[in-house]
């Protein structure tokens, strides 16, 4: 495929995930308990949560993408969720990478890194589409994958498990239900 729309929509993709991930990461704090805030905003610091919103931008983007470009669907859909996984472990080697090597670091290193793994997953997506790689023939999995992701992604902010992974490093809590009690109970 050699689509140079395609290509366009690809980059442009990146102006337009990287400030919706900025605000997804706040959208919680600014707008407070709803829903919604709680399953795509950040409810507290962890890896987990910054892996969230930048996954959650991208996907965000990848529908709006699919409403105006011409493209096979199934081949679209399963190169979206193979860059989706790899992004999603890109940023959890990377938030870990920074945690250790800055230890407490400011919001702006968590932008940057953000913006660079969300630059790469664009550009590899648009490699694996216009190189023909991956086939609408895995489609079926990807869909499968999608509905894993969903799973994680909402379940994970409630009730996460006990790893490092979640642990909010200002609190020491993990996910939403421990900062709603702390909340409770610190006032």
């Amino acid at each position: 495929m050699k689509n140079k729309g395609y290509v366009i929509s690809e980059l442009a993709g990146c102006a337009g995930i990287i400030p919706a991930a900025v605000w997804l990461h706040f959208v919680f704090r600014r707008y407070g308990v709803s829903a919604l805030s709680i399953l795509f905003g950040a409810v507290n610091e962890s890896v987990w949560e910054h892996v969230k919103v930048i996954s959650a931008a991208y996907i965000a983007y990848a529908i709006l993408e699919l409403l105006w470009i011409k493209v096979s669907f199934h081949r679209y859909v399963a190169v979206k969720v193979a860059v989706l996984y790899l992004l999603m472990a890109a940023a959890i080697v990377l938030g870990y990478g920074c945690r250790l090597v800055f230890g407490e670091h400011p919001a702006t290193v968590d932008i940057l890194v953000a913006g660079v793994l969300i630059i790469a997953a664009q550009a590899l997506s648009c490699r694996l589409m216009t190189s023909g790689r991956i086939s609408g023939d895995y489609f079926a999995p990807a869909v499968f994958l999608l509905l894993l992701y969903y799973l994680m992604f909402f379940s994970f902010t409630i009730y996460p498990p006990r790893f490092d992974l979640f642990r909010d490093p200002d609190s020491g809590g993990f996910g939403y239900v421990e900062k709603l009690v702390e909340k409770r109970l610190n006032p």
